[in-house]
């Protein structure tokens, strides 16, 4: 018995990272293809996969030692989450008996009472050993789970003011926090020595991910000169953010068009290749009729630039998260 407790003291926590990995790259790999394929991912993908990432935050909890204060506190991040999936409890709905609001404030307390309870515990910390992390056992842990609450917020502000446009890249982003709370989830991520401040895995992801949107220009230079849609030096404008399109697959396709008619003052029409898609996302029955006017022109082929869904680029990124780690190390390591 003794043999076969101190097995699972060793290997848990590998065991539980490898499982984390897995489900980092099946949870966003699917929520990624749905958003490729309808623009939107619905709050059931988030509910289902909360469930694997809250039994194996309370499975790490438990192997490292958690005391009753950090396991209250373990519902803060849970709770202030929920509120982009399922909403806030309101007065009238808790006065009308709604069981899912009642449970919300119920664990809502729990989790305060737990913050308070850690605050008082564990909140004595010099600010030195905060920054380097020279914490250990429950403190370790009820820290981890105020910055993991710190970086939800940071994200739903980041939706709220509409630095993340959409509502499924926050709540990827939220789900990804608290699937990896620290970079000491991934157990073969080992940070350098010289590398004292690291992003969190889930703000490390985002950072990977928008350097993943610079290779797009290239991409898109290369792959229209390939097709032979580079005939002049006006398309060199549109060479890096866009590409042809058949003019009846564009209705279709997720695209803003860049091409269009314009009318001049003497009546006559032309058609004119933007370099900017509309600031605004034109109605279906707007982009009708922008096709039947270039139709009527006879074009066969227009400029369009694809609306690339950030989750999209978020799956390779974390893909490159899990094999090289935190990208802020990587960028600024060579500067320590």
């Amino acid at each position: 018995m003794i043999a076969s407790s101190r097995f699972v003291d060793i290997h848990a926590p590998q065991v539980i990272g490898v499982a984390r990995a897995g489900t980092l790259l099946v949870g966003m790999g699917l929520a990624a293809w749905l958003d490729h394929l309808d623009r939107r991912v619905p709050n059931r993908h988030w509910l289902v996969w909360s469930q694997p990432v809250f039994l194996l935050w309370a499975l790490d909890l438990m192997v490292r030692g958690a005391d009753v204060a950090v396991w209250c506190t373990f519902l803060l991040p849970w709770s202030y989450a929920s509120g982009a999936i399922i909403g806030r409890p309101n007065l009238t709905d808790i006065k009308g008996g709604s069981r899912l609001d009642l449970a919300a404030v119920a664990v809502y307390a729990v989790a305060l009472a737990g913050l308070a309870w850690g605050a008082q515990r564990h909140g004595q910390v010099e600010p030195l050993d905060l920054v380097l992390w020279n914490l250990a056992g429950s403190q370790a842990l009820w820290w981890e789970l105020i910055g993991v609450t710190l970086v939800l917020v940071v994200i739903d502000v980041a939706w709220r003011l509409r630095l993340l446009h959409g509502g499924a890249d926050a709540k990827a982003l939220m789900w990804v926090a608290m699937l990896l709370p620290t970079w000491g989830a991934l157990t073969w991520i080992q940070p350098g020595d010289a590398v004292v401040l690291a992003l969190p895995p889930a703000l490390s992801i985002l950072l990977w991910g928008g350097l993943a949107f610079l290779l797009i220009p290239p991409w898109n230079m290369v792959r229209n000169f390939v097709r032979g849609d580079l005939k002049q030096a006006a398309d060199f404008r549109h060479a890096f953010h866009a590409e042809r399109m058949a003019l009846d697959e564009v209705a279709d396709a997720h695209v803003w068009m860049l091409s269009t008619v314009e009318v001049g003052l003497d009546g006559s029409e032309r058609v004119v290749h933007r370099v900017r898609a509309p600031r605004k996302t034109p109605t279906a029955e707007a982009v009708e009729e922008a096709i039947a006017a270039l139709a009527a022109l006879d074009v066969e082929r227009v400029w369009v630039t694809r609306k690339v869904p950030l989750l999209v680029v978020l799956w390779p990124a974390c893909v490159l998260a899990l094999l090289l780690g935190d990208v802020a190390g990587l960028l600024f390591a060579p500067l320590v």
